[in-house]
This record gives C-alpha cells, sequence and structure tokens, in this order.
C-alpha cells in the first residue's frame, strides 16, 4: 500500500510540472527507482484481452445503430397497411426520415452527454430512449405513435455510435486501437443483416413487424446492463480531477504493471486547463479549427462519395439484372461484412491513412464502372454484370477504409478536452449531408442521369484522396497523447 501512495506522490508531481519541463523530472525520479531494484523499465505491450470485453460491449450500441436504420425496410409495407396509411409515399418516407431526425439530434447533444455524465452513463442514457421508443413503435395502432416511436429511437442511435467511437478509442490499447475501433463497423454490418433476417417474414405473417420491434429491445437492455460492470474512460476520469479512480480504470484495461506509464502518458499533454467547460466557440476558432476542420470534411466527403445513395439504388440495379430483393441485400451485406473484417485485419498493419486514401481511390474506379455500364444504350447482360459488380465493389471498397476509419481516426485525433464535443460536431455534420444526400439523390437521378450523377460521386471521392493526402496524419501505433501533441500547437 505504500508503495502505491509513494508512485502516486511522484506522480503528483509530475502534474504540477509545466509540460516542457515533464520529460526530464520524469526521468530524475523514475530512473533511480529502476536502477535500485535493478529493473527495466516496462517496454512490452499490455494484454488486449483485457480491454476486449468492455469494447464488444460498448459496440453493442453499433449493431443496434445498423439494426434500427434497417428494421422498416422490409416491413414497411405490411406496417402501412396495419397502421393505415397504405400508399401514402410521404407517410412512409417519414417512418424512415423521422429516425434520421432523430439521430442528428441525439449526435448533436452525444459530446454534451459524454462529457457531463461519462461515457458508461451516456451508453446507458442512449439505451432508455431506444427502448422506449422501439416499445411504443412495436404496441402503436396509428402512425403517430410510429412516428414518435422512431423519432425516440432516432435520438438514442445518434447518441450511441458517437459515444462508442469516444470509448473504444479511450479504453483501447495502441496497438490494437485500430482493429477494436474496426469492431464498430461489423456490428453495424451485423445489425442491418440481422434486422433484414429477422423482417424477411414480414411479408408472410400479419404483425410480424411488430416482433422486429420488440427483438431490439434485448440487446438495448444488455448494452444498459453490461455497462454497469465496465470500465469508465480513465481519460474522462482524469479530466475530471479523478486519478486515483483513473489509475484504477487503467488497471482493469492494461493491467497493474503498466498503470503508471498511461497516467504518465496523461500527463504529457496536460495543459492544465482539463476541467475547465469547453465552449462551443472554441472547437470553431484558434487552434481548435484545423482537427475539427478536417474531422467534418472527412464525414462530409464520406457521405457525398454516395454510398448510401449507392445503397437506395441497389435494389433497382438488381432488380434489372432479375435478383430478387432479400437476395440483392444479403449480397450487398456480405460485400459490407466482408470490407469490414479485412479492414480490421489491415488498420493496424498499414494504417489509417492508407486505408483512407486506398479506399476514396477504389471507390472512383468502381463509381466509373457504374459510369461505363449506364453509358450502354441497351439492357445488355454485359451492363446488367458490370453495374451489379461495381456497385458490389464500391460496397467493399468502401467499407475498407473510408467506412470504419473517419470513426476511429476522428477521436485520435481531437484533445481530450474537446473530444466528446468536436466529435458530437462532426457527427451532426455527418448526418445532415446524410439527410441531404438521400433526400435529392432520386431527384437529380431524374434530371442528370446516372452518368452524370455517380460522375460526381467519383470526383468527391478523388477530392477526399488529395485532401487525406495533404491534411491527415498517420496514428497507427501512437498513443492519443502523442498524436495530440503533434496535431495541436502549444500556446
Amino acid at each position: 500500500m505504500r508503495g502505491r501512495q509513494t508512485s502516486w506522490e511522484a506522480y503528483s508531481m509530475y502534474k504540477r510540472m509545466p509540460s516542457r519541463d515533464y520529460t526530464n523530472s520524469a526521468d530524475r525520479v523514475e530512473n533511480p527507482a529502476h536502477l535500485q531494484n535493478g529493473m527495466e523499465p516496462e517496454a512490452t505491450n499490455p494484454s488486449w484481452r483485457l480491454s476486449l470485453p468492455h469494447v464488444l460491449v460498448a459496440t453493442i450500441s453499433s449493431f443496434l445503430f445498423g439494426y434500427h436504420l434497417g428494421v422498416v425496410n422490409e416491413p414497411l409495407e405490411s406496417i402501412a397497411v396495419d397502421l393505415n396509411f397504405g400508399g401514402n409515399t410521404l407517410a412512409e418516407g417519414l417512418v424512415v426520415s423521422t429516425c434520421l431526425g432523430g439521430a442528428f439530434v441525439g449526435s448533436l447533444l452525444s459530446g454534451w452527454v459524454a462529457d457531463g455524465v461519462g461515457r458508461r452513463r451516456a451508453f446507458q442514457i442512449s439505451a432508455l430512449p431506444m427502448i422506449v421508443g422501439a416499445s411504443l413503435s412495436a404496441s402503436t395502432k396509428n402512425i403517430e405513435g410510429m412516428l414518435l416511436g422512431r423519432l425516440l429511437v432516432g435520438t438514442g442511435m445518434g447518441l450511441g455510435p458517437a459515444v462508442a467511437a469516444l470509448y473504444v478509442t479511450e479504453v483501447s490499447p495502441s496497438f490494437v486501437r485500430g482493429t477494436y475501433g474496426s469492431f464498430i463497423q461489423i456490428a453495424t454490418c451485423l445489425g442491418l443483416m440481422g434486422s433484414l433476417f429477422i423482417g424477411i417474414p414480414a411479408k408472410r405473417i400479419v404483425g410480424w413487424w411488430r416482433v422486429c420491434f420488440w427483438v431490439s429491445s434485448i440487446p438495448t437492455v444488455v448494452l444498459a446492463l453490461c455497462m454497469e460492470f465496465c470500465a469508465e474512460s480513465p481519460h474522462w476520469l482524469y479530466r475530471q480531477g479523478r486519478y486515483v479512480e483513473a489509475e484504477v480504470e487503467f488497471e482493469k484495461l492494461l493491467g497493474g504493471s503498466h498503470v503508471k506509464s498511461a497516467m504518465v502518458e496523461l500527463a504529457k499533454s496536460d495543459r492544465g486547463d482539463e476541467t475547465e467547460t469547453v465552449k462551443f466557440s472554441e472547437l470553431f476558432y484558434g487552434r481548435h479549427f484545423r482537427v475539427v476542420f478536417i474531422g467534418s470534411t472527412l464525414f462530409a466527403l464520406q457521405q457525398l462519395s454516395g454510398i448510401n445513395a449507392v445503397f437506395y439504388f441497389s435494389s433497382t440495379v438488381f432488380k434489372s439484372a432479375g435478383v430478387p430483393s432479400d437476395l440483392a441485400n444479403i449480397c450487398v451485406g456480405l460485400a459490407n461484412l466482408s470490407g469490414s473484417i479485412i479492414a480490421m485485419i489491415l488498420m493496424d498493419k498499414l494504417g489509417r491513412k492508407v486505408l483512407l486514401m486506398g479506399s476514396f481511390l477504389g471507390m472512383a474506379v468502381a463509381l466509373g464502372l457504374q459510369v461505363v455500364a449506364a453509358s450502354f444504350h441497351t439492357s445488355g447482360s454485359e451492363a446488367l454484370y458490370l453495374s451489379v459488380g461495381g456497385m458490389l465493389l464500391f460496397v467493399l471498397i468502401f467499407a475498407l477504409g473510408a467506412g470504419p476509419v473517419p470513426s476511429l481516426l476522428l477521436p485520435e485525433i481531437f484533445p481530450s478536452r474537446i473530444r466528446a464535443k468536436a466529435m458530437a460536431i462532426c457527427m451532426s455534420v455527418h448526418w445532415v449531408v446524410n439527410f441531404f444526400v438521400g433526400l435529392l439523390f432520386l431527384h437529380f437521378l431524374e434530371h442528370l442521369g446516372p452518368q452524370v450523377l455517380y460522375t460526381v460521386f467519383a470526383t468527391f471521392c478523388l477530392m477526399a484522396v488529395v485532401f487525406v493526402k495533404r491534411n491527415v496524419i498517420e496514428t497507427k501505433g501512437k498513443s492519443l497523447q502523442e498524436i495530440e501533441i503533434t496535431l495541436l500547437p502549444q500556446e
């Protein structure tokens, strides 16, 4: 016990020192202890097994995100008949888009919730509207109840994934942070595919759509309960001045032998303003502007690449090729899942920047195939195969980098003091651009034609390659504190 107190006293001395004097002073305090004990400083990586259960629980929120995005796709016709709005395309569109509106609100609030109550409690708060909203949608007798339920679910959807990106980044050891970050995309894919399979009987069994909503409550309750036993983010605890609790959580996540070095890393980036409230205006000017601009632009380019438009149009393309909608959705889902698994393997080997640039470049090539296919004057088998192949290739390559990397990279490059709120701003940009792409896609498709529209999307992909090349740094294998010191200029 006395040894731990002595260690903490030494750490407290580091904490009070200016960052520029930190390294030399730390060496003066630590090195004699190592020499006296005849021990070398800890140089091995912590066990990834300790943090894995915490990360897996957090990704349940991403599973729910994917599930609720796709839960109304198959049963929408049945819902419309049962709730007496069949043939009303506006009402059908609202059932889908109300969820996106709620997600925008949830993502905008996520930073303030995560900073205010902590990451664990933020997950539990996100579960509450999803449980209430899903229950309301499952039991409603009218369109108003369905829309209110979808709005509540969307609020939880917007809050959960943003907090998941923060949490996974902050609790993961640096050498597997990319791999763990890929779990978020994989969980989203599994959620989408899960909603597809559960929704298949909806066209044959009356009222089955209600089961689809009730089922979603099970993983939501599991998330809320399991979070009670997960570690809180040590980075958040440190910013609250709760240093001893941060040590305890680091011990759960990294093991006892890595606690001191982890705390020392946190102290390196401490500018003495960790406990001050972040003002909204701070995110848009001065030294924070660059990283927030990079993050917002990455999410905007992700959506302007046309990924959701391709998803919207995929059923039409597959139908032209004689492929049933169920099989088409499965093919797209498998391409998405396969790319995400490959990204998980490569994330900590090739790095974030390489995957981002390669992904956007490959997406531009796949869109080029779509343009060529759309240029054929006849709908022959060659054009159909090229169109279907280009679409599946586009989804696969998107999942390799442009899909999973932004939600992993942005919490890495944001300084700890603004991380949650900056992530909230960037996720809000994501939802706004997503909404307008979905709103205007069919209009532009009708007036411009697929060749011009896919060419525009390909141009945005090439712009993204140039943007990433010039503005994004590689974060593979670096601690969050090293990244922060590299990106953020000293005052």
